[in-house]
């Protein structure tokens, strides 16, 4: 795209292979963004690629485990060998949840797999990622995916300290890289569809949700990109912003309906 909204820029996004990290890949692609996206599924990873370059975009697919110690490191370098720098990281990955892992039932194998996937990437490829930017005198911007669940409990120890640990490495990130002319940010989706949430699995959820639905991931996308660009974010840094359908703003404790 000769005038989208990311044109010259080459982008990292992990998860890339469903859901929201598939949907972001494809809306920097459609807006000129080179796109290497990664993911543990190697089948999903190189359709979402080949769907991005069927559409004129430029795609690369990774296939990377995360949950593996130096997975960070050596993806970032696949990278780097499949687009010559970086510019965008978007980090979106992450393990399964299970309703099933509870505060008194979680293992420990669980609960370092959410961390690694989660936490400790988001550190290892945002350390990377900065030092390369600012190496490279690159305007970068990284975002990290994260979720209501970084200040709100829900029963599930290992994400919610996952993403409550993610938000704070994106804030030691933002003020340390913003002398440099590099933004850090992340992304909080309220229930979407395909990131744990369903209507039949959760049949009164939408009741708790203003807009009166479920998200898809196409409605987290738009945001992605307009906080990652230049037109639209060039002044926002350090910060969560929330696209939930208003889930947030409703009242545990008020009757539904």
């Amino acid at each position: 795209m000769a005038n989208g909204l990311m044109q010259g820029d080459a982008a990292l996004v992990t998860g890339g292979a469903s859901g929201i990290g598939r949907a972001i890949a494809a809306a920097l692609a459609r807006e000129g963004a080179r796109v290497a996206l990664s993911d543990i599924d190697a089948e999903k990873g190189a359709a979402a690629a080949d769907a991005i370059r069927d559409a004129g975009g430029d795609g690369h697919f990774l296939q990377s485990d995360l949950a593996q110690r130096g997975a960070a490191d050596r993806l970032f370098d696949a990278a780097l060998g499949a687009l010559g720098r970086i510019s965008v990281l978007v980090h979106a990955a992450s393990p399964p949840r299970r309703e099933a892992d509870t505060i008194l039932a979680v293992d420990d194998a669980t609960w370092d797999a959410m961390m690694d996937v989660n936490l400790r990437t988001a550190f290892a490829l945002g350390r990377r990622a900065g030092r390369h930017m600012v190496e490279t005198g690159s305007k970068g911007r990284m975002l990290i995916v994260t979720s209501l669940h970084a200040e709100s409990p829900r029963n599930l120890p290992h994400y919610s300290a996952a993403k409550a640990g993610m938000t704070m490495v994106m804030k030691e990130l933002a003020r340390a890289l913003a002398p440099k002319g590099i933004r850090v940010n992340a992304l909080a989706p309220g229930a979407v569809a395909g990131g744990g949430f369903s209507v039949a699995a959760n049949p009164t959820l939408t009741a708790c949700i203003p807009m009166g639905r479920i998200g898809t991931p196409e409605d987290i996308a738009p945001m992605a990109v307009a906080v990652l660009s230049e037109r639209f974010g060039r002044y926002v840094t350090g910060t969560t912003v929330v696209v939930d359908g208003g889930l947030a703003l409703h009242n545990w404790i008020e009757p539904r309906g």
